[in-house]
This record gives C-alpha cells, structure tokens and sequence, in this order.
C-alpha cells in the first residue's frame, strides 16, 4: 500500500468512524479520537473481507458494496469501543 493509500484510508476511516456511531442507535459514550480510531481500523477489515469475497469495482465507479460492508464492521466496532469503554469507570 502506498502513502497516498494509507492517507486516503485515513480519511475514509474517519468518515467511517462517524457514520458507523451514526448507525448504532442510542448514546455511544466514546471519544472523538476513539471514533476515528474504530474507522481506520474499520476501514482496513472492511477492504480486507470485500477481498476475501473477491470484490472488484469493475465499474470504476464509487465502491458502494466496499463501503457499505466498512460501515457495518464500523457500526459492530463502535457498539464494541462503547461497551468496552463504558466499563472502565465502574466501580465493583
């Protein structure tokens, strides 16, 4: 992968972060920064099971599938960040 791919990954991570939380419904008490974080990482597992399945975008259009899939992995890691996350201030 190259720079210019690992930036653009970057910025449809965060695009995906967001969008993701905006799927989950109700109130996801998680940073900004974990969002965008969810995202990135979103963006990589989503790109790495489209290529598991062997999706190409022979149309050379907008990826719709590619991106759908990555908000789904977002919208499964933001619900996981936010139960994970809401758990560290409890007191047992």
């Amino acid at each position: 992968m190259t720079v210019t791919g690992i930036i653009s990954a970057i910025i449809v991570g965060i695009v995906l972060g967001v969008l993701g939380r905006l799927v989950v419904p109700g109130k996801q008490n998680i940073p900004i920064w974990l969002t965008i974080v969810v995202g990135i990482v979103a963006a990589f597992i989503g790109t790495f099971i489209a290529g598991l399945f062997n999706y190409q975008n022979a149309s050379g259009g907008i990826p719709w599938i590619l991106f759908i899939i990555q908000i789904i992995v977002a919208a499964i890691l933001v619900v996981i960040a936010a139960n994970l996350y809401g758990r560290r201030g409890v007191n047992r």
